[in-house]
């Protein structure tokens, strides 16, 4: 039989209402919920589960609003038995896999997020980075381009290499602008701009990352007990020091989703099970191999097709 990994979906993933259908029949999934209130001194459930969105959206919202989601999700899911051998999680989903393969506390994963989103947001004033996705080029082409325009002053870099021809930029405004005009020139079906506050996994984070290693100096990181693979690295990390190291790095380096994929299946793993709201992460795992099997869990619906696929054999 195939392993199991458990990933974990980032920022944008979020949306208002998610998990309030687990927390409504399940006091575990609740108590997880209340515990993020309490962390945080707000009504961060009421957010989740009310909105408005446009509040849910912020940088410093989104983020405990995606850990708690997800591991308030996860928690019902493994009450069933089901166990991942590897864990996984883009850019923020990172720290929900170190809670989940217990590298650190829920309570001190959501405190970290919520300041990781405050330092994100204080990086770069709003308006002058953006991000935006470039499909259908290759990587090391993509890469020319926006070392040459880094290179002539305005900063850009290769952030998400999400899975076959789908690779989101990111820096400087006028940075993302030149490399999306030059990346069309040199053959890329498309580009679209998105809708960030920010610059993220760029150059310009690199002075929120000299921030974020104070936050992470007070947390308790342990070992973790199941192999993460790590976003800068794309490689298996269990030790608390390189687990920091790379949480620090992973700010303002590309997040490698499609070669941490491409990781776990050659270690093994077949069945790939996505916890939190949205489907992202099972599509992107579609685009680089098809045949693997990817369940999206988000409700109860999802999570007991799931449990009962796993009990049958089925994975």
């Amino acid at each position: 039989m195939g392993k199991i990994a458990f990933l974990f979906p980032g920022q944008g993933s979020q949306t208002v209402g998610m998990g309030k259908s687990l927390a409504d029949i399940d006091e575990g999934v609740k108590t997880i919920f209340d515990h993020a209130d309490r962390k945080l001194n707000s009504s961060l459930s009421h957010l989740i589960f009310e909105g408005p969105k446009e509040e849910l959206t912020l940088t410093t919202n989104a983020q405990p609003a995606l850990l708690t989601t997800s591991i308030a999700i996860l928690d019902y899911l493994k009450r069933s038995g089901i166990e991942a051998d590897y864990v996984a999680g883009h850019s923020l989903g990172e720290y929900t896999a170190l809670v989940a393969a217990g590298a650190f506390t829920f309570e001190e994963g959501v405190f970290a997020v919520r300041k990781r989103g405050e330092l994100m947001e204080e990086a770069v004033p709003n308006g002058e980075g953006t991000m935006a996705a470039v499909l259908g080029m290759d990587r090391d082409a993509l890469s020319a381009v926006t070392e040459e325009i880094s290179a002539a002053g305005n900063s850009v870099q290769l952030a998400n290499l999400n899975c076959p021809g789908q690779i989101v930029i990111s820096g400087s405004r006028k940075g993302v602008e030149l490399a999306s005009e030059k990346a069309k020139e040199a053959g890329a079906k498309r580009v679209i701009p998105l809708e960030v506050s920010g610059p993220f996994h760029s150059e310009l984070m690199r002075p929120a990352a000299k921030q974020l290693e104070k936050v992470l100096n007070e947390m308790n990181i342990a070992d973790a007990k199941i192999p993460v693979i790590a976003n800068v690295s794309a490689e298996e990390m269990t030790a608390a020091d390189e687990i920091k190291e790379n949480l620090i790095e992973q700010l303002y380096s590309p997040v490698l989703w499609e070669d941490t994929v491409r990781k776990m299946v050659e270690l093994g793993v077949d069945t790939f099970i996505e916890v939190g709201p949205g489907k992202v992460l099972s599509g992107l795992v579609k685009k680089v191999d098809r045949k693997l099997t990817t369940y999206a869990v988000s409700d109860q619906e999802s999570c007991e097709a799931v449990i009962q696929s796993i009990r049958e054999g089925n994975v």
